[in-house]
């Protein structure tokens, strides 16, 4: 009963969201926008996305010590893509217990996990920030508050790598807090000290710290490429499309993160809309964008992740009962 009330409101979600994105557009008009799209520029894209998750998984091999064959992390990898697509992301539950059938201790995989998905967000608030403040019709004030905060998110981070080389320095600065603010001891406020830390520590290391940075400029490099050939296969001009697949792939990020849609669709798309109103598109151009980027990226994780499954020689529904008995299993440990 419980999941179908989950895929009932997922449906909601996305209807609703879906909405939104077309309120004032034709929909007859987004599909014969995606009928005479560039075909060229659409392979370009497809190499973007297949780009894309090959450098992530060189990214999340790295983390894990080459502990698995790069072929291995690219399957494993992407089966967590086409699992993602279903509500509540269970493909990031999957990729660790996926990753024990190499050897791999799951507690290991679950942390470089918690550490892509930090280093991602980094990224993410990152490249929103430079865009922003890149606006034209962005006033200077937000502009800069835009610099200063994506500065904010790396200092940020830098500082909790080094807390996490120095735990003990966290730890007093943390004392300090809590004797200030004493809610924050009902919080627990050590233990998820900790548990950050602990999945930062590989960072500290000079050569998990150098891997990560190459491989994620790599990546989200093809990210932007893959919308940036969309806009170009769609024939949009007039506007900046550098700024523009900035924005596209930071609130695309964005708004997968919400857990309850169906293959995020719906939320996707009012994302694309909304960083294309930002820097002129036009709103059916903007919202034919959103579904041409999701379509492909979609099907892009579909393909390889029915390849990875066959790899693997796992079922999909093998793949899938797996987080749920792993969490049942978890308070017996």
């Amino acid at each position: 009963m419980r999941r179908w009330i989950i895929v009932l409101i997922s449906i909601i979600v996305s209807a609703v969201f879906l909405w939104l994105a077309l309120r004032d557009v034709p929909l007859n008009q987004v599909v014969a926008g995606i009928q005479q799209a560039d075909f060229g520029w659409i392979v370009m894209s497809i190499i973007g996305v297949t780009g894309a998750l090959a450098t992530r998984a060189v990214r999340w091999r790295g983390l894990l010590d080459d502990r698995i064959p790069l072929m291995q992390a690219f399957h494993i990898l992407n089966v967590t893509m086409l699992l993602n697509q279903l509500p509540l992301r269970a493909g990031e539950v999957a990729r660790s217990l996926l990753a024990t059938h190499s050897g791999v201790p799951i507690i290991t995989a679950a942390t470089s996990i918690v550490i892509e998905r930090l280093i991602d967000v980094v990224t993410v608030v990152v490249l929103l920030a430079v865009a922003t403040s890149r606006l034209p019709s962005a006033p200077s004030s937000v502009a800069q508050a835009a610099a200063l905060f994506g500065v904010a998110a790396v200092i940020g981070f830098i500082v909790l790598v080094v807390f996490a080389r120095y735990p003990q320095i966290a730890h007093r600065v943390l004392a300090w807090l809590e004797a200030r603010l004493p809610l924050l001891k009902r919080l627990n406020g050590t233990k998820r000290l900790d548990e950050v830390l602990d999945g930062l520590r590989p960072l500290t290391r000079a050569k998990h710290a150098i891997h990560v940075t190459i491989w994620t400029i790599f990546g989200w490099a093809f990210s932007l490429f893959t919308f940036y050939a969309l806009e170009r296969a769609l024939d949009i001009h007039g506007v900046d499309l550098i700024i523009g697949s900035m924005l596209g792939v930071g609130l695309a990020a964005f708004s997968i993160a919400i857990p309850v849609s169906v293959a995020a669709i719906g939320p996707f798309e009012g994302a694309v809309r909304v960083a294309g109103d930002a820097v002129g598109i036009s709103a059916v151009a903007s919202t034919t964008l959103g579904f041409l980027f999701h379509g492909i990226t979609v099907l892009v994780y579909a393909f390889f992740g029915v390849i990875g499954l066959i790899a693997l020689g796992v079922s999909l529904g093998d793949v899938l009962k797996q987080p749920t008995t792993s969490t049942t299993q978890a308070p017996a440990s």
